[in-house]
């Protein structure tokens, strides 16, 4: 039995003025609550990685996360806003709470930065960028301040990942990096195919969705491929991972 999610009142407390959406009305409530589902379930996707760091000593990145934690139900709340200012409910099925990987195949260090690695480097650096685009054509006003608010998170979130890594990598042993290696190909696979589900193709929007922050598929997927390629390989290649063979032979099983 799936759970709800009911943010109702947390979003109308935060509701922004927003502008009659017209014909656009039920793909921004449809956009907005998918991404309240979204970012509220990564709450325990980070509170799994705060633990996992406090168990091998990680005790400021085990603090970061939990604050992390807190943001991301924050910006449930705010993206229910936006549900409830167009006129929807900030009501949904809960995120199905996936089992979080420990890695037992590994060293607990080891399996730690794996998981560093898929939730801060790769999944928070491609929600920078989706996010840092969607803001950019979006006007000035309400809804852009509140996207700002959750773009400049998820630029801690990330820089925490590429900071963690640079800090970890020259510590891991011979085999605590082959273990690293070996997991890329089915963490860049499983990036794809999260982003892919989350960036239909569809019919393109008229100029005016922007100021809603409906985004045409085909454009964010190009900017999700492109940011893999010149962002994300490059900064793990620097770290010693080759991620560019890992890309090559991605993989989800």
């Amino acid at each position: 039995m799936s759970l709800t999610l009911d943010l109702r009142a947390a979003a109308r407390a935060r509701q922004p003025p927003l502008p009659p959406a017209g014909p656009l009305t039920a793909a921004v409530i449809a956009t907005w609550r998918g991404r309240m589902v979204n970012e509220h379930g990564s709450a325990r996707v980070f509170e799994a990685l705060s633990a996992q760091l406090a168990g091998i000593g990680e005790v400021d990145g085990a603090a970061a996360c939990l604050r992390f934690a807190d943001e991301e139900r924050e910006h449930g709340a705010l993206c229910g806003a936006v549900v409830e200012a167009a006129g929807g409910e900030a009501l949904a099925p809960a995120r199905p709470d996936d089992e979080f990987p420990l890695h037992a195949d590994t060293s607990a260090r080891a399996a730690a930065l794996r998981n560093v690695l898929a939730v801060c480097c790769l999944a928070e650096t491609v929600a920078v960028a989706l996010i840092g685009a969607e803001r950019h054509d979006m006007p000035d006003g309400p809804l852009r301040e509140l996207l700002t608010r959750i773009w400049a998170d998820e630029v801690g979130h990330a820089r925490f990942g590429w900071v963690t890594l640079a800090r970890l990598a020259p510590t891991l042993d011979a085999d605590e990096r082959a273990a690293v290696t070996r997991y890329l190909p089915l963490a860049l696979g499983h990036l794809e195919a999260h982003e892919l589900a989350h960036l239909p193709l569809g019919p393109s929007w008229p100029d005016e969705a922007a100021r809603f922050g409906l985004c045409d598929g085909a454009d964010a997927r190009t900017l999700f491929y492109d940011t893999v390629t010149d962002v994300i390989i490059p900064q793990l290649e620097a770290h010693g991972l080759p991620a560019r063979d890992a890309w090559q032979h991605r993989r989800t099983a």
